[in-house]
C-alpha cells in the first residue's frame, strides 16, 4: 500500500464487557471513569420481523446492535450505505450445534441452522432490517479481521467516494471448540466512514502499513480485552477518537504487517 488511505469517522457503534455502548465507552476510553469488566448483555432486536427475530444468534445481534448505534448517532440513512463485515469467524453458537449433529446418530441439520451458518449471515440480517440495497462485504481475516476490514472499507472511499459503514464482530464459542478458540465474551464496533469531513466528524484517520508493534493499552483489563477478542484490536483506534490531540497507533494486521493509522480530532 504505496499511498495512504484516507477518511473521516462520523459516528461509532460499541458494545461489549463493561462498554454499553459509545457513550459509555468514551467515558472509560478517556480514562474519565474506571473500567468494570461486565458480561457482554446484548439487547433484543426490534428491526426484523418476528420470524426473523427467532432464527437469529448473538454474533447477528451483536453486528446489528453496534451496526444500528452508529447509523443513529449520525443522523444516516441506513438503507442507503454500503457495509463491511469482519468477523473473525462468524456465528461460533451456531457452529457448535451443527457439529453436535453432525456427530450424532440423526445428523438432520435444520435449514434455519444452515441459512444461518454462512459467514454473510449478519449482513442479510442487516439488509432484511434495514432495507439496505447498496452492496455489502463480508470478511475473515483471523486476528486480523478488524485491520483488514478497515482497509477494506478505506479502499470502497477511495474508489467510491462516498459513505461505508464498517461493522466488525466476535463473540466466544461454546466448549469445546473455546477450548482451542478461547475468545472470553462478545466485541462488536461499528465505524461509519465518509470521504469527506462532515459537521459533525469526529475525526480524520489516515492509515498505511508499517511494522511498528502494535499499541499496548495502560489499563490492564483494556489490555486484556484488546488481545483476547480479534475485534476488539480496535480498541487504541477507539481510545484515540475520545482525545482531543491529533496522535498515531497502530493495530495489529497480518504479520509481520501492522496498521497504522494517524487520527486528527475535528473538535
Amino acid at each position: 500500500m504505496s499511498t495512504p488511505l484516507t477518511a473521516w469517522v462520523e459516528s461509532v457503534g460499541l458494545l461489549g464487557p463493561g462498554l454499553s455502548d459509545w457513550q459509555a465507552a468514551v467515558e472509560v476510553l478517556a480514562g474519565r471513569a474506571p473500567y468494570a469488566p461486565q458480561p457482554t448483555v446484548i439487547p433484543p432486536l426490534q428491526c426484523l420481523p418476528a420470524a426473523e427475530r427467532r432464527r437469529t444468534g448473538k454474533v447477528v445481534r451483536l453486528a446489528l446492535t453496534v451496526g444500528l448505534e452508529a447509523v443513529v448517532r449520525a443522523g444516516a440513512d441506513a438503507a442507503t450505505l454500503p457495509a463491511v463485515f469482519a468477523s473473525s469467524g462468524g456465528d461460533g453458537e451456531n457452529c457448535h450445534e451443527i457439529c453436535q449433529v453432525l456427530a450424532s446418530a440423526e445428523r438432520q441439520i435444520s435449514p434455519t441452522r444452515f441459512h444461518n451458518s454462512v459467514h454473510n449471515a449478519a449482513s442479510g440480517y442487516w439488509g432484511i432490517a434495514t432495507g439496505a440495497t447498496p452492496a455489502s462485504n463480508a470478511l475473515c481475516a483471523y486476528d486480523a479481521s478488524f485491520a483488514a476490514g478497515l482497509l477494506e472499507s478505506l479502499v470502497q472511499l477511495r474508489i467510491d467516494e462516498t459513505a461505508v459503514l464498517l461493522i466488525a464482530y466476535d463473540a466466544d464459542y461454546p466448549e469445546p471448540i473455546r477450548s482451542a478458540r478461547p475468545i472470553p465474551d462478545a466485541f462488536g464496533v461499528a465505524l461509519l466512514l465518509t470521504s469527506a469531513a462532515g459537521a459533525g466528524s469526529l475525526a480524520r484517520i489516515t492509515a498505511r502499513l508499517s511494522v511498528t508493534p502494535a499499541d499496548v493499552l495502560r489499563d490492564a483489563r483494556l489490555e486484556a480485552l484488546r488481545a483476547q477478542v480479534p475485534a476488539a484490536r480496535s480498541l487504541p483506534l477507539l481510545q484515540a477518537l475520545t482525545g482531543a490531540e491529533p496522535r498515531a497507533v497502530v493495530v495489529d494486521y497480518l504479520e509481520p504487517q501492522r496498521l497504522e493509522i494517524e487520527v486528527s480530532p475535528c473538535h
